[in-house]
């Protein structure tokens, strides 16, 4: 789904030059850089301009990817493209969700995370291992113009984690047809199927 509901022909488009990507993690930084490889853009991150991270008060993904877009763009003069996504556990009420950074504590501790699901799925032994990804982005302008998508993958969750590739939760989330967790997946399988992946095609189709 695209940002405000318009016709995709009136959706704003981005032209080459310095992108900011709104975020200080690296590994985030490196997936969205090679997602958007060839299209004429100079990516920066946000840590590399010293930009502050915003406080993420939303209560969507959507609300705080534009939060997170928004600031930067303010910030920096020039358009920014920001991502909100985490792991919604069925069996949780989509626990851990908007906050799944945060259940991994000051340190973004994701094998303290991890740990904290698991957990909790096991104090519900007979609940299913059902969840899934989301992933919201929003790109944002100096003049306060902005488009959001928004893409999800579904899958089950294992334990232990497996595999040291991808970031987050990627080791405990096996998507739907697959053997392998993203964590044991090279990074051009997991976009060619990821949360990421899927809106950043639609980002792709809708502004380039």
């Amino acid at each position: 789904m695209s940002g405000e509901g318009k016709d995709p022909q009136a959706i704003r488009k981005l032209a080459p030059g310095k992108l900011v990507i709104a975020s200080h993690n690296q590994g985030k930084v490196r997936e969205i850089a090679a997602l958007l490889d060839g299209r004429g853009l100079d990516v920066v991150s946000a840590g590399e301009l010293d930009l502050p991270e915003p406080e993420e008060t939303g209560t969507t993904f959507v609300m705080n990817a534009e939060l997170k877009a928004r600031a930067a763009a303010d910030l920096s003069g020039l358009p920014a493209l920001a991502d909100d996504s985490g792991l919604c556990v069925d069996a949780l009420n989509g626990d851990p969700g908007i906050f799944s950074a945060r259940w991994g504590g000051e340190t973004k501790d994701f094998g303290h995370a991890m740990r904290l699901v698991e957990d909790k799925l096991a104090a519900l032994p007979e609940a299913p291992r059902t969840a899934h990804f989301v992933c919201a982005l929003a790109l944002a302008w100096p003049d306060g113009h902005v488009e959001w998508f928004e893409g999800r993958v579904d899958g089950t969750l294992v334990w232990p984690p497996r595999g040291d590739k991808g970031h987050g939760y990627d080791p405990v989330f096996r998507p739907d047809g697959h053997d392998v967790t993203f964590g044991e997946m090279d990074e051009p399988a997991k976009n060619e199927i990821s949360h990421r992946g899927d809106a950043f095609r639609q980002l792709v189709a809708a502004v380039f």
